[in-house]
């Protein structure tokens, strides 16, 4: 009697997981690409290396059904060595012509990594399971980083503060939802409220900042002339105007 050795299975060659990655939106205001370029371009001129080669998402709620021209948005984003992917809001129109621009319409997620099933051929029908009436929402996390932030590092804390013990090194890149905390010096770029989040701050033991930025509102190094450089400051927003205090 003889035996057929079946071939072995191939090896797993990739798993699929929804992920959250550190991402800002560019809320465009008007759907006039001829002025939201050169305006980037001057902004980013201002404080050199700031969103290179960054990935966005294009923010569309504040257009309406204003038009725009996505293709030439793209072609000159990525001129500007900034990185699209996708847009989130606006109507159903917009989302479609940025769809054939190659920009798909993203959706918010504030789950962790999780692993995603490959679809199979018959799904089973989907069940909605309504929340608990006594279930409580989630506590925002504070992600700790207990080392220096190397240049090219880019750190997000989603949904919460962030407190590195340690510095903030020149050409590295820390952003939380929430307010920031650094016992150390700050010489990268510190965007604290990223959620939109006015009432966050930046608090740094040793403030030498490229650029700083609180929901949406920053400044940058050169514009900082009246600013106790080097000393404990304090960065809060009031209005649309960012304020520096000293500590202590």
């Amino acid at each position: 009697m003889s035996v057929v050795a079946r071939p072995a299975s191939p090896p797993e060659a990739f798993r699929l997981r929804a992920s959250n990655y550190s991402l800002l939106t560019l809320r465009l205001l008007t759907g006039d690409v001829g002025a939201v370029l050169p305006a980037l371009g001057d902004q980013f001129r201002k404080a050199p290396g700031f969103l290179r080669f960054a990935p966005i998402a294009i923010g569309l709620d504040d257009l309406g059904g204003e038009s725009v021209d996505f293709p030439a948005l793209v072609h000159g984003l990525r001129a500007l060595e900034i990185l699209p992917i996708g847009v989130v809001g606006g109507v159903q129109s917009l989302r479609a012509a940025a769809a054939g621009a190659g920009l798909p319409t993203l959706r918010p997620s504030g789950q962790r990594d999780t692993e995603v099933e490959a679809p199979s051929p018959v799904s089973a029908p989907a069940v909605a399971m309504a929340p608990m009436p006594d279930a409580k929402p989630a506590m925002a996390r504070t992600m700790l980083i207990t080392q220096a932030v190397r240049a090219g590092q880019r750190i997000y804390a989603q949904g919460g503060d962030l407190i590195i013990v340690g510095s903030v090194n020149a050409g590295s890149e820390v952003i939380a939802d929430g307010n920031i905390h650094i016992y150390g010096s700050l010489r990268g770029r510190a965007m604290a409220g990223a959620s939109e989040d006015g009432e966050a701050r930046i608090f740094a033991q040793n403030f030498d900042p490229e650029l700083v930025s609180i929901s949406g509102f920053y400044a940058v190094r050169e514009g900082l002339s009246s600013t106790p450089i080097g000393r404990g400051v304090q960065v809060r927003l009031d209005g649309e105007q960012l304020r520096f205090d000293p500590l202590g």
